[in-house]
Order: C-alpha cells, then sequence, then structure tokens
C-alpha cells in the first residue's frame, strides 16, 4: 500500500459516501414498511377518542378532531342491518368501496351488540386500509428511482397524509393507483391497466391520468403501450362495474348522480365564493356551477396538453399527472380534507424538495383543524359552540391549501420548462417512472418560440436524503451523491 492510500484509508468516508448510504437505508424496503406501519399507528391515534366514543357525540368527534365516515356509514348505508350495497341500498361510492364495506360488514356480522359491531367494522376497514397505505408508499419508493427511494417517507410519515388517512376508503384508490404507476414503470402495462382500472372503481379520480399518459405516449412514438393499458383499464373497470349496474343500476349509479347534483361543498373555493356572495360566481345554480367549474378544469387541462407537446423535454409522469389532479381539485366542488392522500405521492414524485412540500403540509393540517371547528361553529350557536372559529378564519385556511397547491403547480411547470431545476433529473435520471417512455426520442413535438429550449443537460445537483431537496442547495452548490 503506498503512503497516499495508507493515508486516505486512515480518513473517514467523505459526507457524499455516507449521505448515499442514509439515503439507501432510509429508501430500503424495511424502513419504508417499518414507516409506513408507524404512520398508520399515529393514523389511528388520532381516530382513538372516536373510537372511544366520541364518535356518538355530533360535536365531540369535531371537538376531538378524529371524524371519520367509516362508522357512521356501517349505520347509513343499512350494512349494519344486513343490507347489501347497491343491491338493497344505493351506495355514494363507487363499487370496489361497496365492495370493501361488504367485506368488513361480513366479517363483523356476528357481534350482537350494533355499538360494537359499527366499532370492529371501523377496526377491520381500517386494516385493509392500512395495507393499501403500505403498498403505496413501497409503490411511491419504486417509481422514484433507485437513489431517491427514500422520498416515499414524505408520504409514509406526511403529518396530513396520517390525519386525514382514515376519514375515509380514499387509501385504497391511493394504493391501487401508485401500484399502477409502478407496473408501468416496470414495463407491465396489462397489469398497470388492471390495477388503474381497479383504482378508477374505487375513486374516479385516476381516470384523470389517462390524458397526460396518452400525450405523452404521442409525443414519444409509444401509442401502442398506450392502448395496451388504457385498454386494460377499461376491461378492468367493466369486469367489476356491470355485474353491479345489471343487478342494481339505480344503485350503481348514486355516485354518479351525487356528483352531478350535489353543490359547492367544504373546502372547495367555490363554496368560498358562494358563502362570501361573490358576484356571478358566488350566485350561480348547480347546473351552472357544474358547467364553470368544468370549463376552467378543461382550460387547465388545455394548458397541460401544450406543456407536455412542446415543453423543451418530454415531462416526466409524475410531474403531469400532479399537474392534471392538481387542477383538478383546485377547480373541484369538493374538496374534502382526506384529499391529501390522493396528492402526497405525486407531489414527492414530481417535485422532491422541502421548502414548498413542508409549507403545503402546514396548509394541509392547518385545514384539517379549521374543517371541524368550522362545523362545530356552523351546527350550533351561543356556548355550546365550543372550539368553533369563525368563518374568516375558516376561509383563510381554504385559501391557504388553494394557494400552496397553487404554487406547488407553478413549480413543477417551472421545472418542466427549465428541466436543468427538476433535482430528479438533474440526478442523471430521465424518468425513474417512465416505463417504455424512459430514454425514448420524441417522435412528435409542438414548437413554439415562445417556450426555452434545452441547450446542455443539466448539471448534477442530485441528493441524499437531507437534500430533499431544498431550494437553496438547487442551485448547484453543496451536491451530495
Amino acid at each position: 500500500m503506498t503512503d497516499d492510500a495508507a493515508g486516505l484509508a486512515g480518513q473517514q468516508p467523505p459526507a457524499r459516501f455516507q449521505a448515499g448510504r442514509l439515503a439507501l437505508l432510509a429508501g430500503s424496503t424495511s424502513a419504508l414498511i417499518t414507516c409506513g406501519v408507524l404512520g398508520c399507528v399515529l393514523a389511528l391515534a388520532n381516530k382513538w377518542a372516536c373510537r372511544a366514543g366520541a364518535w356518538n357525540g355530533y360535536l365531540t368527534q369535531f371537538q376531538a378532531h378524529c371524524y371519520t365516515d367509516i362508522y357512521p356509514l356501517y349505520f347509513n348505508e343499512g350494512l349494519s342491518a344486513g343490507k347489501v350495497p347497491y343491491a338493497d341500498h344505493p351506495v355514494e361510492y363507487p363499487v370496489l368501496i361497496g365492495g370493501a364495506m361488504q367485506f368488513a360488514a361480513w366479517l363483523v356480522h356476528p357481534i350482537t351488540n350494533p355499538f360494537v359491531r359499527g366499532r370492529e367494522f371501523f377496526d377491520v376497514t381500517i386494516v385493509l386500509l392500512s395495507i393499501f397505505f403500505v403498498l403505496g408508499v413501497l409503490a411511491t419508493g419504486y417509481l422514484a428511482g433507485r437513489s431517491r427511494r427514500w422520498t416515499a417517507l414524505g408520504v409514509a410519515l406526511a403529518p396530513a397524509v396520517i390525519l386525514g388517512a382514515f376519514i375515509n376508503w380514499d387509501l385504497i384508490a391511493m394504493g391501487l393507483a401508485m401500484l399502477g404507476m409502478a407496473a408501468w414503470a416496470a414495463r407491465r402495462r396489462v397489469l398497470a391497466g388492471v390495477l388503474i382500472g381497479l383504482a378508477v372503481a374505487t375513486k374516479f379520480y385516476p381516470v384523470l391520468f389517462l390524458g397526460p399518459l396518452l400525450l405523452l405516449c404521442w409525443r414519444a412514438g409509444r401509442l401502442r403501450s398506450f392502448w395496451v393499458t388504457a385498454g386494460s383499464a377499461a376491461v378492468a373497470w367493466l369486469a367489476v362495474n356491470v355485474p353491479v349496474m345489471i343487478i342494481n343500476f339505480s344503485g350503481w349509479a348514486r355516485f354518479y348522480q351525487l356528483s352531478e347534483t350535489r353543490s359547492a361543498d367544504w373546502g372547495s373555493i367555490w363554496y368560498f365564493f358562494e358563502t362570501e356572495h361573490w358576484p356571478v360566481i358566488g350566485t350561480t345554480s348547480v347546473h351552472s356551477l357544474n358547467a364553470i367549474s368544468s370549463l376552467v378544469f378543461l382550460a387547465a387541462c388545455v394548458g397541460i396538453a401544450v406543456l407536455i407537446m412542446a415543453a423543451p423535454r418530454r415531462p416526466r409522469v409524475a410531474q403531469v399527472f400532479f399537474l392534471v389532479l392538481a387542477v383538478f381539485l383546485l377547480s373541484n366542488k369538493v374538496w374534502s380534507p382526506q384529499y391529501v392522500v390522493w396528492l402526497a405521492p405525486l407531489v414527492v414524485l414530481a417535485r422532491p424538495r422541502w421548502g414548498a412540500y413542508l409549507l403545503w403540509q402546514f396548509a394541509e393540517v392547518g385545514y384539517f383543524f379549521a374543517i371541524w371547528a368550522y362545523l362545530i361553529t356552523v351546527s350550533v350557536t351561543g356556548p355550546a359552540a365550543i372550539d368553533g372559529i369563525s368563518s374568516g378564519l375558516y376561509f383563510a385556511a381554504v385559501l391557504a391549501r388553494f394557494l400552496t397547491v397553487l404554487l406547488l403547480c407553478a413549480l413543477v411547470v417551472r421545472d418542466i420548462l427549465y428541466p436543468a431545476g427538476d433535482v430528479v433529473r438533474a440526478g442523471g435520471e430521465d424518468d425513474p417512472a417512465g416505463g417504455v417512455l424512459a430514454g425514448a426520442a420524441d417522435q412528435v413535438v409542438l414548437r413554439l418560440r415562445a417556450l426555452p429550449q434545452v441547450t446542455s443537460e443539466p448539471a448534477d445537483v442530485s441528493g441524499g436524503v437531507g437534500r430533499f431537496a431544498d431550494d437553496r442547495r438547487a442551485s448547484g452548490a453543496d451536491h451530495v451523491d
């Protein structure tokens, strides 16, 4: 051994090497599963006061900030009386949620006390949701790429995700959607379609991903892969929906009818306009509101389509999936607090940077507590309204969430237009979630003079676990592999 080598051998490993090892450890399967389970435990802790009986009092469940749809819907959907979803009673959710309801109700049916049975229905459902949550975390880690698997911790331990996890059955859809994306990344096109189709049969939002995926595949000349996946999704969706449609079409159609007829609801910007009586947009009928919100969404989708086809470098899958889901939530009539579980995996994949992510999480947590306090205020008046808040404070929380998601959209668009600032691509990967799109040459591009052109490969500003990645370091300082 030379003197120089002996000297190097006695030195401590460089900081870059240590950070890289820490990133691999934090992104290991065991770490992601452990943190996913920990997130579920914390989510259950948030609901513990309700499980102990607070959900039997209308105000107490809001005062304890532990509200969940799962327990009351066991009774409201007729499950406690032995009714079968859709066949005996219309259900306001797509069919796989009805199936999950029926599965849990069947398991707890032997219990005689209806309130204990309702509690155990909640417990069984929580176990099911936890499984899909952990699967969704693992899929997110896979989609982030080997060197950035640790970014899935931004889902597993996200405060707003933990608070919203067990409000409803949304984690099933999130898990299926992320597994579908992971299958696409692994170039398992049929499996990807089946999983996305099942996700759409749970919550309708994953159907939004097919539009951007079509355009990405068109630009890359990979349309055959898209049609295989889209066709598989359609077959899977029909396979679980058609039998229910045949058994009781009106029971099956309840979800779609409710979506059309409900007015502006909690959390949406339209509810703010309506409550504050803004001219025109705050005084419209439900029919007009449907038209306005749809036009806003469609206009945003046109902008995303132009961005996909004309960006100087083809956008990553997670970036455009995030954008289309975000503009859907921004323009939608309803924005429930649990919808954060839809968005969180795509946020950490589309833009893994701490600053805006933490700001958004802060706004989501603020809204979570604001909605329950506001429901106390609008439910009762006088001394009984303990822990309530004013409408002004509630709408401040609504606008904070709206603006932070809008900020994330703007930052993702900037990364697409100036790919040198995209920390994922700056690390040398084209698109870890791209599947057949990764590394594919463009075949169809819309040329717009106003958009910037890529003049060189982005600099290496990839990060380890400590980077996730703050905006200061995105400039290229303090490189950590």
